[in-house]
């Protein structure tokens, strides 16, 4: 619930934006590209967090990183909606990426180390269906609070993820599988992560397209549909609500799956119904078929995401579980972070539709060859509790 909690309240402190790019642009007097280029700078600075909060978790435990973090994002939220100008905006959104780029790693490893081998893939699913449920409720505060309340308090709203500092000290128990693997000390823990490096390479990479395909078909997705396929911005929302309800159900649904057909095969099924959707998701011609592939669409990524906490979890090193997968994770969001602007460009040259779809193709594609060529290690344990676990 913790880690469920974290991921939701930050991915609806990202996404706020997604859905005011129009309004801020207005508000702060800047081309709509500036608005982008806070959310590329959001993802650039998430690796700073990963590296902090990661450490932090691997020297002093999960818990109280966890709540550090928490509070910090918090309160960049809340500065963010009294903003005066684009410079403190920009210089805001900044910041709020380390907040946002320390929570998952965290998170994962604090829910995937109690988490009996049975029920990690589903819940490795419901884990990460917290970015949809943020991105979910992102869209019904532009529904609800933004013509009621205005800009502001979309932000405003998003510090109140605090309390769960309170839930979080007081209802959540310190990892076992930390405390029996702990390292002294912030050397050994680095020395631990350089000594797999050829891994760590590899999930990176990984990760990094992992990016493309999320990013790449959620950050402008809403802008498309108002400026090339003419959906009424009051309309666009209600779209949002539906791929993210997709989006949630391919999570639970394919992490479930992943606990017979194995991680990396699961994640490939995803990526095909993605891949067969594009042509409804992209070039709809009615409100009802874009819809249906969207909602499609999200179901398949967000499937093949929902198995990542538990893939990570499962490959990497004991002693660095709470660094290691967030750094490959958030350096991905570093290399990928461009997305917004790349598909922005190929706008300009193919149009909105061939600008999503020929970027998400070749995404796909590559990302299968990735997958297929890794390695898992389904169902390992993280620590001896495990075993009585499975026996009881």
């Amino acid at each position: 619930m913790a880690g469920f909690l974290g991921w939701t309240l930050d991915a609806f402190d990202f996404f706020v934006v997604v859905f005011l790019l129009d309004t801020l642009s207005k508000q702060f007097a800047v081309p709509k590209k500036d608005i982008i280029w806070t959310l590329t700078a959001t993802l650039a600075l998430r690796p700073v967090g990963a590296v902090v909060f990661g450490l932090l978790a691997d020297r002093f435990g999960r818990r109280t990183p966890l709540m550090l973090n928490v509070v910090y994002f918090s309160i960049i939220e809340l500065l963010s909606g009294f903003s005066q100008t684009f410079t403190q905006f920009l210089i805001l959104r900044a910041l709020f990426g380390i907040g946002m780029g320390g929570e998952w790693g965290v998170g994962a490893s604090l829910a995937m180390e109690q988490t009996p081998t049975k029920w990690r893939g589903v819940l490795s699913g419901i884990l990460q269906s917290g970015y949809s449920i943020g991105y979910l409720l992102a869209a019904v505060a532009t529904r609800v609070v933004l013509p009621q309340l205005g800009w502001r308090w979309m932000f405003w709203l998003g510090a109140l993820p605090a309390l769960l500092a309170l839930y979080i000290r007081t209802k959540v128990p310190e990892s076992p599988a930390w405390q029996e693997h702990r390292i002294a000390s912030l050397r050994g823990i680095l020395r631990a992560v350089t000594g797999h490096a050829k891994g760590f390479a590899y999930l990176v990479l990984l990760m990094t397209f992992m990016m493309f395909l999320s990013h790449g078909t959620q950050d402008l997705y809403p802008d498309f549909l108002k400026s090339s396929r003419h959906i009424a911005a009051s309309t666009v929302p209600w779209i949002a609500i539906l791929y993210n309800v997709g989006a949630v159900m391919g999570a639970v649904v394919f992490g479930q799956l992943s606990q017979s057909l194995g991680r990396r095969y699961s994640m490939i099924a995803a990526l095909m119904l993605s891949l067969c959707v594009i042509p409804f998701w992209a070039f709809g011609g009615s409100l009802a078929v874009l819809a249906i592939g969207a909602f499609l669409m999200q179901a398949g990524v967000q499937g093949a995401w929902g198995i990542i906490p538990v893939h990570l979890n499962e490959v990497v090193p004991d002693a660095v579980r709470g660094l290691m997968p967030g750094l490959a994770y958030q350096l991905g969001i570093l290399f990928a972070a461009p997305t917004n602007s790349i598909e922005d460009a190929l706008r300009d040259h193919f149009g909105y539709s061939w600008a999503l779809a020929g970027f998400e193709i070749f995404v796909m594609v590559v990302l299968t060859f990735v997958i297929l060529f890794g390695r898992e290690e389904h169902g390992r344990s993280f620590y001896s509790g495990d075993l009585v676990i499975e026996r009881e």
